[in-house]
């Protein structure tokens, strides 16, 4: 969010705040020039106050309602967030672990997975963890389910995996996750139809069955 502050020209405001103009003596109205800037300043505050706002999920936003200054908000964050060396390290670690052993189920759908995992990378990130993009393509391929294991073979052989980009690997995937699909689902349609050809054909035997039965009782009936 800094870099957001620091864009809007907002980041001193978030930082340290705004005084008050500062009377010569009790009672004195401000002087114009004191009103244009004190407007100013609140009209930062609001916007810095309104950013942070936007930016935090429901379940943090309660911390932060009920205060009136962007740097207050800001210096509560920091209190929840700001965690001593050793916690944060113990997380990263957990989170490292659950990178390692992260691994993309049967019945689990592509898109289901991708945003797990990149949802994993962003936690690793925010603990202070620096993954290169190589390595996340290089994860991403080694974990998929094996109907993915063509496709895997197919970008490591004829893609430069130290350049290409996640969102191409990615683009990929569902690329083959579609073809996956029109193929089952052609399957699926050739199986209803040789079912319905079968039940024909039953249906078919079953009345001529019928037919014959019937003639041969009239026949043996003309006879008596």
């Amino acid at each position: 969010m800094c870099t957001i502050f620091k864009s809007h020209k907002l980041w001193d405001m978030v930082e340290n705040g705004y005084e008050q103009p500062v009377k010569k003596e009790e009672g004195e109205a401000l002087t114009a020039a004191q009103k244009l800037v004190l407007e100013e300043n609140i009209a930062k505050d609001a916007k810095a106050l309104g950013l942070i706002q936007n930016a935090v999920s429901d379940d943090i936003f309660p911390r932060i309602a009920l205060k009136e200054s962007a740097k207050e908000a800001w210096e509560i964050l920091q209190q929840e967030f700001r965690e001593d060396k050793k916690v944060r390290s113990v997380k990263l670690q957990a989170l490292r672990r659950e990178f390692e052993y992260t691994r993309m189920h049967d019945d689990e759908s592509l898109s289901g997975y991708v945003t797990k995992l990149l949802e994993l990378v962003n936690q690793m990130k925010a603990y202070g963890e620096e993954l290169i993009e190589q390595r996340i393509v290089q994860k991403l391929l080694i974990s998929l389910s094996k109907e993915y294991d063509s496709i895997a073979e197919v970008i490591e052989e004829t893609k430069d995996t130290e350049t290409i980009g996640v969102q191409e690997v990615i683009g990929s995937l569902k690329s083959h996750e579609q073809r996956l699909q029109r193929h089952n689902e052609r399957v699926t349609e050739k199986a209803f139809s040789s079912l319905n050809v079968s039940s024909k054909d039953q249906s078919n035997t079953g009345q001529a069955a019928g037919s014959k039965s019937k003639k041969n009782w009239k026949s043996q009936k003309g006879k008596k």
